[in-house]
């Protein structure tokens, strides 16, 4: 019998997903690779099928789905097309473990299907607790299913809380690197371009991550996602600007005191945190030595700077569907600017202009958010005609 843990990447050609494998192939005896989805990358979806030796791959691009069958023609692999697909998928009783590294909003009907199947869910789309966060730990309060954080700040604070009793918290405290544009002022923000926007001086991640980065929205949809996650009020939450990226999150206690995470500026580490779980996995990676990192930094956020820092806490505050509202008008912003169709400073008007004029519904349900992500993408699409 086959005891290695089945895994479905959501996402597996993108940053995360493509570590995830790593992950996979570092321990052959404790995972295995069982369905592999991608968007629209064809060709190194059907690569990673091979090498990897997955059983079920996905193309959520329904025009690609010739190619794949072609690409995978001989071997004996399930292959499907579509959105629908991938949703449906997370049923396959085989599938122990889901990790969803799928970018946006398209990661939220498949985690919601993973929920009500009882899987184990390794989080990495921050989307799915921002635009529905309430509904989620509803779901999950009728499921044997259990979610684990992988980006690198809420795995950090995850790690702090094992063994803390809740009451004891005073608050968590989210880092962030502050990104390209940290020592840039505001009016040199207005000549950014999309190259400069793209370069992290951290972290390796894909285009639409590494833009959230710079205008720290990414940083906005953690402080809703934590607050999800560890069931924290809104005042509990704190963001600090940690230029190293070497402490990946703290949580300080009633007592005064503060625990945090240390680590080299490398996801495999949170990656393999979540799917290890409860156990630490021995590593063979770069071992981090302090006294290389002897000047450790902090500073508070220029939320004038970077304005989505303040609206993603203010739409955690105004709650029911605003934060969806903004992680709509934030893709399709985002979009709009690696496009070359916008400035970087437009980024944040777009946002707030979205937010002032979509609906608010106190207690959304899930054809409420539909609707909401719908109308939210119509409206910020319009202003950028």
């Amino acid at each position: 019998m086959d005891t290695k843990r089945q895994i479905a990447i959501l996402g597996s050609t993108g940053s995360i997903g493509k570590q995830t494998l790593d992950i996979l192939a570092e321990y052959p005896d404790l995972f295995s690779p069982y369905l592999l989805t991608a968007n629209t990358q064809v060709e190194l979806l059907a690569q990673q099928a091979l090498k990897y030796g997955a059983k079920h791959v996905i193309i959520a691009d329904k025009s690609k789905y010739d190619t794949l069958k072609a690409l995978l023609n001989g071997h004996d692999i399930i292959i499907e097309a579509g959105t629908e697909a991938i949703s449906n998928a997370m049923c396959i009783p085989e599938i122990d473990t889901v990790v969803t590294a799928m970018v946006g909003y398209s990661g939220l009907e498949p985690t919601i299907n993973a929920i009500k199947h009882d899987k184990t869910i390794a989080l990495a789309n921050k989307e799915t607790l921002v635009v529905a966060g309430e509904m989620i730990y509803n779901l999950l309060d009728n499921s044997q299913s259990k979610i684990y954080p992988v980006d690198s700040e809420h795995g950090a604070i995850f790690q702090c809380l094992i063994g803390e009793d809740h009451d004891s918290i005073d608050k968590i405290i989210l880092t962030a690197s502050g990104g390209p544009f940290r020592t840039k002022s505001i009016e040199e923000l207005q000549h950014v371009t999309k190259a400069d926007a793209l370069k992290h001086p951290n972290w390796n991640m894909g285009a639409k991550i590494t833009i959230d980065s710079a205008t720290m929205m990414n940083k906005g949809f953690e402080v809703i996602e934590a607050r999800w996650l560890f069931d924290m009020r809104p005042e509990q939450i704190e963001v600090v600007v940690h230029p190293q990226s070497i402490i990946h999150s703290m949580v300080e206690f009633k007592d005064s005191s503060i625990k945090a995470q240390l680590g080299l500026p490398d996801m495999h580490l949170p990656i393999r945190y979540a799917l290890g779980f409860p156990k630490r996995l021995e590593s063979k990676c770069e071992r981090m030595r302090v006294t290389d990192y002897a000047n450790l930094t902090f500073e508070t956020p220029d939320y004038k700077k970077f304005p989505l820092l303040g609206t993603a806490f203010e739409a955690m505050r105004i709650a029911g569907n605003a934060p969806c509202v903004m992680n709509a008008a934030n893709e399709i912003a985002v979009a709009a600017f690696l496009n070359d169709k916008i400035r970087f400073i437009d980024i944040p008007i777009i946002v707030q202009k979205t937010m002032e004029n979509v609906s608010f519904i106190e207690h959304p349900s899930y054809a409420d958010y539909v609707n909401t992500n719908t109308v939210a993408r119509k409206y910020a699409s319009s202003i950028i005609k």
